[in-house]
């Protein structure tokens, strides 16, 4: 089983929340984990590269303010490799599934393309090129370059992606709801009785205001189970541990916030704000105090006027561990010039390559170096004075759950079990005891 971050990637534009974009590719979410076919599931090396083939096409997904930033880092590769001619290939998130699966299925694949966690499910068909060689004789260093990502893209003892964009979840928060209140801001040193505490003074329901806007979405609830030294799925067999006693008082602890604390609002709460009314909208509405999520909120929070926030780090129980988003630059197995698409590569996820990604506020850059500079501190296109170094602070604290290439299935599972417990219908045994059982048909069914 690969060990890698359920870090996926979110299109972002300044001044545009993208969640509902992510919750509209399906259960699995931006990870696009596809069902890909054919092939062997042995990594082999590198193959041969025809170093004359120097047409490379780049597939991505997004929309236009992708296309600006990704257009932007090619145009810098074309001036270091001005022998290459590198062509964007964008396709809206939406569609990126279908139609790469379609282009891989018939063997048309791209020279570089854009994954997320489901590098396995191409990499255990022998669909991508394993660059554990290549890695080598550039000597880079993922984990020294990206941090604990530099680990998430691997299967079966091979690498076959550098990370490319890279944000830990943080904690969004309301200062002049904080200063009412008289609550210090939050910082990294928070523990789950302090943001609990916290959570509770900010709640008032005279006025409609929750504390926290809630740990409903996996990626959220994910976190604490690792926090509380749980996994969903056994690092080292890759089984399901979900009713594990610690991942059971992790769901309790969530549980709490919801019905016993009532400081996050419910599914029928947010319905009472208003449509499509989630968490991102009601902070941005001065209705939740907090709220955990990526680094595509910093843009739709800046465009909100009179709204007074920053970010921190995610708070921590008995360990530090929070989720991050981001993907990966592979190479498929269908690329003529794996050593030329490899240089291209590893040139866009170097410091340089990657600066327009901070420049034009997309994301996160993976690159820690550029993470640590005021390009992407302090950006020209952010005029709010945001805490930005909470992005490189949450790098260290990003943590890798098993992943299974099985991910569409095991989201399904998710959902179905973890429906009643969102509802207040089910408890956090019961309900672990319920995922524990689909998980384990997922993987049996799988074998």
């Amino acid at each position: 089983m690969m060990s890698a971050s359920f870090s996926f990637d979110r299109s972002h534009r300044p001044g545009v929340s993208r969640r509902g974009v992510l919750a509209g590719m399906g259960a699995a979410g931006a990870a696009l984990g596809l069902a890909a076919c054919g092939g062997s599931s042995s990594s082999g090396g590198v193959p041969e590269s025809d170093e004359s083939h120097t047409s490379f096409v780049m597939t991505v997904w997004g929309g236009e303010a992708d296309k600006e930033a990704y257009q932007a880092r090619i145009d810098l590769a074309k001036e270091k490799f001005p022998e290459y001619d590198i062509t964007l290939q964008l396709i809206p998130s939406e569609n990126y599934e279908q139609k790469v699966q379609t282009m891989i299925s018939s063997k048309t694949g791209p020279d570089i393309m854009q994954v997320a966690e489901n590098v396995n499910v191409y990499a255990s068909k022998s669909q991508l090129v394993p660059i554990d060689d290549l890695l080598d004789e550039a000597g880079l260093d993922l984990q020294a370059t990206f941090g604990p990502v530099g680990a998430n893209y691997t299967w079966d003892g091979a690498t076959y992606g550098v990370p490319d964009r890279s944000g830990a979840m943080v904690m969004y928060y309301n200062r002049d709801l904080f200063d009412e209140a008289g609550i210090e801001y939050p910082t990294a040193e928070w523990d789950w009785d302090t943001f609990r505490e916290a959570a509770k003074e900010l709640t008032d329901p005279s006025k409609g205001q929750f504390g926290y806007g809630g740990v409903g979405w996996w990626p959220q609830w994910f976190s604490l189970v690792a926090q509380n030294g749980g996994h969903v799925l056994d690092p080292e067999t890759g089984a399901p541990k979900v009713n594990s006693p610690e991942a059971v008082e992790a769901l309790q602890f969530a549980y709490d916030l919801y019905f016993t604390d009532k400081v996050a609002p419910t599914a029928v709460d947010y319905s009472n704000m208003g449509p499509d009314m989630g968490a991102d909208g009601a902070f941005q509405q001065g209705l939740v105090a907090m709220n955990s999520t990526g680094f595509w909120a910093v843009g739709g929070n800046a465009g909100i006027e009179g709204l007074n926030w920053d970010i921190a780090p995610f708070f921590h129980g008995a360990e530090q561990a929070v989720s991050a988003f981001g993907s990966a630059l592979v190479i498929p197995t269908a690329a003529k010039n794996p050593k030329g698409s490899f240089e291209i590569i590893q040139f866009l996820t170097s410091a340089e390559g990657q600066k327009p990604i901070a420049d034009k506020g997309q994301d996160v850059p993976a690159n820690l170096e550029l993470q640590a500079s005021d390009d992407f501190l302090d950006p020209e296109w952010l005029d709010a004075d945001i805490n930005l170094q909470a992005f490189p602070d949450s790098a260290e604290m990003i943590f890798t759950p098993t992943f299974i290439p099985e991910w569409n299935e095991m989201q399904k599972a998710i959902t179905d079990a973890m429906a009643s417990f969102w509802l207040g219908e089910s408890d956090a045994q019961s309900t672990a005891d319920d995922l524990q059982g689909r998980l384990e048909r997922v993987i049996r069914s799988a074998e």
